[in-house]
């Protein structure tokens, strides 16, 4: 056995024991819903021969804490999609607005930042670019964990911020755009033809967060991929190797990306469907001014708790919108 197979195997053997473990904790959790299922019906009917109001209201706060609980299993298992269990890549670029859409760029990188943290996700910046005053340029992030592309994929689209520029000296109203784009990291069981001829490597001094070691060594990678003019730029490793080797997966999974909407557009047309792409079609709206609001266009769900959104509890816009596109 060469050394490459003995890898690839690893890489298998690694695979299937992670969907066994996977598996295991449905099974589990299924188990426990079923044993609080339980334990509440008793209680319930404790309360029907006796009542008692302290232990309604606990009734009452049980039974919701299992409500929520049951929606996440069940949403959790609707997430049967080839590449919904894969991690996720997560790329934000601002619109045209400067110094304004880069700070808000800025804002939604903490935004699901915090959301990925409370899933118990693990967040790698892979790229960063500082906005020149303040706020983000651009920003690739890997979100590792299980199902992070399956509820991420969700999240794929034009946010528009409405509110008091805090860089504007006279306090008008700005609006401003920011797009996300979402893929799965593609694993090497998928089918992605990259030729050598087709792409150009460039490297480069890392600009992010990383001491006196970025400043001294071009370990950046940015690959171009000349037929689909496709950059991706990788800056989180100190070793050029690796920078490269995770830029490869980003090209993969752009490219990946790309036949999936080609084909979405394609089925689209023979549907007679008509999407316009553009700042005008956005998913989401986040007001902060003259009201307190946040609305999500696709499921009409809205919340007039932005900061607790802004703060990563954006669970209510992906459950309402994944529920539309698997029933």
């Amino acid at each position: 056995m060469t050394m490459p197979d003995f890898w690839d195997d690893q890489k298998k053997a690694q695979g299937i024991i992670e969907e066994a473990n996977a598996l295991k904790d449905q099974v589990n959790e299924f188990h426990a819903l079923n044993e609080t299922y339980e334990d509440l019906e008793v209680a319930y009917e404790m309360i029907k021969e006796e009542p008692d109001e302290e232990m309604q209201q606990e009734l009452e706060e049980k039974l919701e804490e299992l409500t929520n609980r049951l929606n996440q299993f069940e949403l959790h298992l609707l997430l049967n999609g080839p590449y919904d269990k894969n991690n996720a890549i997560l790329e934000l670029h601002p619109g045209a607005g400067g110094t304004e859409s880069q700070d808000w760029c800025s804002m939604l990188l903490r935004m699901y930042t915090r959301w990925a943290e409370q899933k118990g996700f693990k967040v790698e910046v892979l790229d960063y670019l500082p906005g020149e005053e303040a706020g983000v340029k651009s920003v690739t992030l890997s979100i590792q964990g299980r199902n992070a592309y399956g509820y991420l994929k969700a999240e794929k689209g034009i946010h528009r911020l409405v509110r008091i520029s805090p860089f504007d000296s006279n306090g008008r109203r700005h609006t401003s755009f920011v797009s996300c784009e979402v893929m799965p990291e593609v694993s090497d069981d998928i089918e992605i033809e990259v030729r050598p001829e087709d792409i150009r490597v460039d490297t480069y001094r890392a600009s992010g967060a990383g001491g006196q070691h970025v400043n001294k060594t071009s370990s950046a990678v940015r690959i171009t991929h000349i037929p689909t003019g496709i950059v991706v730029a990788s800056q989180a490793q100190r070793s050029q190797i690796q920078n490269r080797e995770t830029a490869m997966k980003m090209l993969k999974a752009k490219l990946y990306q790309k036949e999936v909407e080609e084909q979405e557009k394609k089925l689209a047309e023979i549907r007679g469907e008509q999407k316009e792409i553009g700042w005008g079609s956005q998913i989401r709206s986040y007001v902060f001014h003259p009201y307190s609001m946040v609305k999500d266009h696709r499921t009409n769900v809205e919340t007039g708790n932005v900061n607790a959104v802004m703060d990563g509890e954006i669970d209510q816009f992906i459950d309402a919108y994944l529920r539309t596109t698997i029933q």
